[in-house]
């Protein structure tokens, strides 16, 4: 459960601290509804850029960030629509976009739900502790952008297997980044290091998102609120939401579908997960290439009992799709058949992850036949921009993409998309999912066994985290107040 005991002590030199550097932290709600936040803030974000690390860039953790570099505003919700000249099928998938975050993604938000509980409370000490953001990428991005703001240390412990941007971008900003042996889905390994730093004697605090609830709750408090304005906006007529598809990492963003459950009842939750590591699915393991959505254990925070369906999808798939969407052939092979010209320049919003949950988002469709009247949501974490080295290495190996080569990936892929590897989830195999916690998180990780028989049998369990959101917006509006910084 979210802890937000007050430790007076700690959190007195903490206001100093951010009287000092001039921080003004934004509660949940005016991240989720930035109408709220104050015309100063806003004015002072005018010749502020977006990746800038300036304390007023913590309201821009949000999803309605003027999609511009520098000085933008806020607006509506930043999502895209893939059209069925591209999905193959007839349904309405609506993708929220992840680029328009500080950092470049949304984990960004992530990191501020962990770190922001523990700050306000006095938990954390940012003169004296470090910060440590385990994570498969983008998550310790922000942690590290996070405690670049604080003036605190911090350390990004991520797979030495990832992408070269997020690497160069860490080593400008993080204090500290640990390479861990592996790829996506060795996530023990940068488990197992938290350990080994727990026992160095130094003086820190990790950030684990996979287990701590402040990533659960901003997402279902900001994700699932952007959601429904989206939804708002989208339905219309006999038009009916049939479900949020999205790849697990952290579980953190399926806390948004717990949230558009309560609004639309009959939706339904999907996990998506890599074929090369089908962990929900069959208890599998195995390593793959769709960076970022770190498996081989069930997160913490995964609300089991709420999810409807897991889909594997084919890293294979999601890479051919990556170059189809990026490289000169394949966009003109697009343009050729008839996909609109806006969504062809919309491509490059869509990172590798972005582009298996699409495909997740096309299996789900063909599975329930969906048409026209139905809606799913997906996420686009991050876009093209953190994977260009990826394009440059995959055109060394395979050469150009031919035009054939394009037709083939559009038609096995996404026309040719099929339903297997998919399995509708009854009571006990949602619990088997839950239960697979229990072997990383009481074995390994410090969990009791009380603990994950409270997630499954306690009735109000997930709805009391959620409704500890209204208590840590409290604790961030008096720890403003005592800074001195609210106009």
């Amino acid at each position: 459960m979210l802890d937000l005991t007050v430790d007076t002590n700690t959190l007195d030199r903490t206001v100093e601290l951010a009287r000092e550097r001039n921080i003004l932290i934004p509660t949940l709600r005016q991240q989720a509804e930035p109408e709220l936040i104050t015309d100063a803030v806003k004015n002072g974000l005018a010749d502020v850029g977006l990746w800038d690390i300036h304390p007023l860039n913590l309201f821009r953790i949000s999803w309605h960030n003027e999609p511009i570099t520098s000085g933008g505003g806020f607006g509506g919700v930043n999502y895209v629509e893939i059209p069925s000249s591209l999905s193959g099928v007839r349904a309405r998938i609506i993708a929220l976009v992840g680029k328009w975050f500080p950092t470049g993604a949304h984990k960004v938000g992530a990191a501020f739900g962990c770190l922001v509980p523990r700050l306000v409370s006095g938990q954390f000490d940012p003169m004296r502790q470090k910060a440590v953001w385990p994570s498969t990428g983008n998550y310790c991005r922000g942690g590290a952008y996070d405690s670049a703001l604080l003036g605190c240390e911090s350390i990004a412990i991520l797979p030495e297997g990832m992408s070269e941007e997020r690497f160069d971008w860490l080593s400008d900003v993080a204090g500290e980044t640990i390479k861990t042996p592996g790829s996506e889905s060795n996530v023990k390994e940068i488990f197992d290091k938290c350990w080994e730093l727990r026992r160095s004697g130094q003086d820190l605090m990790i950030f684990n998102q996979f287990e701590e609830f402040g990533n659960y709750l901003w997402h279902h408090r900001v994700t699932g609120r952007a959601m429904e304005r989206v939804l708002e906006g989208e339905l219309r007529g006999d038009g009916k939401f049939s479900g949020l598809v999205c790849s697990t990492g952290s579980a953190g963003t399926l806390a948004s579908g717990d949230y558009l459950k309560q609004v639309y009842p009959y939706s339904r939750v999907v996990a998506a997960e890599s074929l090369q590591c089908p962990t929900l699915l069959r208890g599998g393991f195995g390593a793959h290439r769709i960076e970022g959505i770190g498996d081989k254990h069930v997160p913490w925070i995964h609300n089991a009992k709420n999810t409807d369906m897991v889909i594997a999808v084919d890293d294979s798939a999601t890479l051919a799709l990556f170059r189809l969407f990026n490289e000169s052939e394949g966009i003109r092979y697009l343009s050729g058949i008839g996909v609109p010209e806006e969504t062809i320049g919309q491509l490059g919003l869509l990172g590798i992850s972005g582009i298996a949950n699409l495909l997740a988002a096309v299996k789900f469709a063909r599975w329930y036949e969906l048409d026209e009247d139905d809606l799913v949501l997906t996420v686009l974490t991050d876009s093209m921009d953190m994977y260009r080295s990826r394009l440059r290495e995959m055109s060394k190996s395979y050469g150009e993409l031919s035009e054939r080569e394009a037709i083939g990936i559009f038609y096995q892929y996404l026309l040719g998309a099929t339903t297997d590897n998919m399995s509708e989830l009854t009571y006990p195999e949602r619990k088997r999912i839950h239960n697979l916690k229990y072997f990383t998180w009481v074995e390994q990780q410090g969990k009791t066994y009380e603990e994950i028989q409270s997630q499954w049998y306690e009735r109000n369990y997930w709805e009391e985290v959620q409704s500890s959101a209204d208590g840590l917006d409290q604790l961030i509006v008096e720890f403003n107040q005592r800074t001195g910084l609210l106009v």
